[in-house]
């Protein structure tokens, strides 16, 4: 009886135990989805940069062609 009852309290999981691994999970999942969100947002901002540079350049173009 003794070994029947201490086996089931050793199988038992405790939901503390149960929470920090899904939390560690969740933070080694993070860390890399982090950084790829980062470098996309980073690569839409050049982009855009890019085109309003071009627009810019555009209009000072066509600007100084006007006063000539």
């Amino acid at each position: 009886m003794f070994l029947l009852a201490s086996a089931q309290s050793t199988a038992t999981l405790n939901t503390g135990d149960i929470i920090f691994q899904l939390m560690s999970l969740l933070f080694l999942l993070a860390i890399p989805v982090g950084i790829i969100i980062f470098v996309v947002i980073l690569r839409r901002r050049n982009s855009r940069l890019k085109r309003v540079e071009e627009k810019l350049d555009k209009l000072l173009g066509d600007k100084d062609n006007s006063k000539v």
